[in-house]
């Protein structure tokens, strides 16, 4: 699904979530954000433990506690809050920035309140309820690298047997194994992304 606003100024895509992957050279995770023709595709590196709540979001199996995003979404319904959308909207220094668009229960007249956020983290709020993940065309455009359909559709035969067969706990575990080694080059992006590509230039979001 794609939105166009009335003035022609922007074009938004409806992007969703198609596996998590391995840096080949880094190791670090990556989240795949695929456009609706199946043909594009979005890398957006994060770390282990942004990874880990993605994929507890969106696995069939509730973890036994409540992880930090879990914790995120009954607070938002506390407060009568409905997550609306996630705009990933923006590149800026090879760090993508991102956006919820919040409503208020009851009030769908009112203006949607934006807060800024993380992309792994609107990314792993989505998941959790639903919501849909937008990013601007443009963006796309600029970040996208074309999907390979036949092995492709491997990946996301394993990544759905793995998700039908991981608990949490292994869930954790199997995160913990891919953990790379801190590396000596590269750049720590900024507060408030993660790093469009990997390399000695645009090293693997860091935790903060």
């Amino acid at each position: 699904m794609v939105i166009i606003d009335q003035r022609g100024s922007w074009t938004m895509v409806e992007m969703s979530v198609a596996g998590i992957a391995l840096d080949a050279a880094s190791r670090s995770p990556i989240v795949l954000l695929r456009d609706p023709s199946g043909r594009r595709q979005v890398p957006i590196w994060i770390d282990q433990a942004q990874a880990q709540n993605i994929l507890a979001g969106v696995a069939s199996e509730p973890p036994p506690r409540p992880l930090s995003h879990d914790l995120m979404v009954s607070l938002l319904k506390a407060g009568e809050l409905q997550l609306e959308r996630v705009i990933i909207h923006a590149i800026e220094d090879n760090t993508f920035r991102a956006a919820l668009k919040l409503s208020r229960q009851g009030e769908a007249e009112q203006p949607l309140l934006e807060v800024d956020a993380r992309p792994s983290d609107a990314i792993a709020l989505a998941v959790r309820t639903g919501s849909g993940i937008w990013m601007l065309e443009e963006v796309v455009a600029d970040a996208s690298i074309p999907v390979d359909a036949e092995a492709d559709e491997q990946d996301s035969s394993e990544f759905r047997r793995f998700l039908d067969s991981v608990s949490p706990a292994e869930l954790v575990r199997h995160l913990s194994q891919a953990r790379p080694e801190p590396e000596a080059h590269g750049e720590e992006p900024g507060e408030g992304g993660e790093t469009r590509e990997s390399g000695d230039d645009t090293a693997g979001d860091q935790p903060a």
